[in-house]
């Protein structure tokens, strides 16, 4: 399965130009000090708080279903709190894609390496497990900085464009890129002894998905990731991020999941969703949120975002 590729320099129409002039503006920001370009994302985040009704909405129910212990006025904090690290994603995109490693390094500090040096010395394939953070973007840098080469895997946008963006920036961290469907390439990677960074927490069809809950919520998930470490010959070893307060950036590899894959692919997801909760819990403004994660489900289950309207 190929994705079919054209270099950057062929989207130069003017319906490129404002994407164009975005970069370009994200490329000045990151050539400010580290504290003020995060300050930028921040605000940048708090406009669109503002502004963004819909997705505001979309951020507040998915927080109300995953964290119904909070009041109504935690919850609205931590979905403002979630626009703030958004915006800071931005900064961190361009900063995964032009940041140095000496930069990089110094921002940063990554534990649990040993376990990926091990997994390969012992001679078998590794995936990285990573989920849907804002931090994604800087963590593959960092790690690529730290680590063996890797292989990232992607999902194509419906833009032909923003898919070149996002797979040249990834390939910043990535000896190679892969589309999320691909597995037969992923599991050659495998094979070959090279890492694939991969993370299975969005499912946007029902193929290859089953309901598995997510903090309690029916949730469509791929139970992908157990036939890939069965036929890749691989352990799976946990890779989350975590922005701290002061603006550095800490990255945890885990130890590979015991007994992983195991005969039941949905058990299997279930260990995957319980250590993601738990790293979510400790940075919950830093998980994806703004992605409808409850979509999709098979009839018999509620539609969880049919009543935004009150929520915006």
């Amino acid at each position: 399965m190929t994705v079919e590729r054209k270099p950057l320099s062929s989207y130069w129409t003017p319906r490129y130009w404002p994407t164009w002039f975005g970069m370009g503006l994200l490329r000045v920001i990151t050539w400010l000090p580290h504290a003020m370009a995060l300050s930028i994302g921040r605000l940048i985040g708090r406009l669109a708080h503002r502004l963004g009704g819909s997705r505001r909405a979309i951020v507040r129910r998915n927080i109300e279903l995953c964290f119904p212990e909070l009041t109504a006025a935690e919850r609205d904090k931590l979905a403002y709190e979630h626009f703030k690290a958004l915006g800071m994603t931005l900064i961190e995109m361009g900063l995964g894609r032009w940041a140095s490693d000496t930069q990089l390094a110094s921002l940063t500090t990554i534990s649990g390496l040993e376990h990926l040096r091990k997994a390969l010395a012992d001679g078998k394939g590794a995936i990285l497990l990573a989920a849907h953070f804002t931090t994604l973007e800087i963590s593959g840098r960092v790690l690529a900085v730290n680590s063996p080469p890797f292989d990232a895997v992607f999902r194509k946008n419906r833009s032909a464009f923003i898919t070149e963006l996002q797979r040249t920036g990834r390939e910043r961290a990535a000896e190679g890129t892969i589309e999320k469907r691909d597995i037969k390439k992923m599991v050659r990677s495998l094979r070959s002894g090279r890492p694939v960074w991969y993370a299975p927490d969005q499912s946007y069809n029902r193929k290859g998905s089953e309901v598995v809950e997510f903090f309690g919520i029916p949730t469509m998930h791929t139970t992908a990731t157990s036939t890939l470490a069965r036929l890749g010959k691989a352990v799976a070893i946990p890779f989350f991020p975590r922005r701290l307060a002061n603006g550095r950036y800490e990255m945890t590899l885990l130890p590979p999941l015991e007994n992983f894959p195991s005969d039941d692919p949905v058990a299997d997801t279930r260990r995957y969703i319980q250590v993601l909760e738990e790293h979510i819990r400790t940075c919950p403004e830093q998980y994806f949120w703004i992605h409808r994660k409850f979509k999709g489900l098979p009839d018999g289950y509620p539609d969880y975002y049919a009543d935004l309207d009150a929520l915006k």
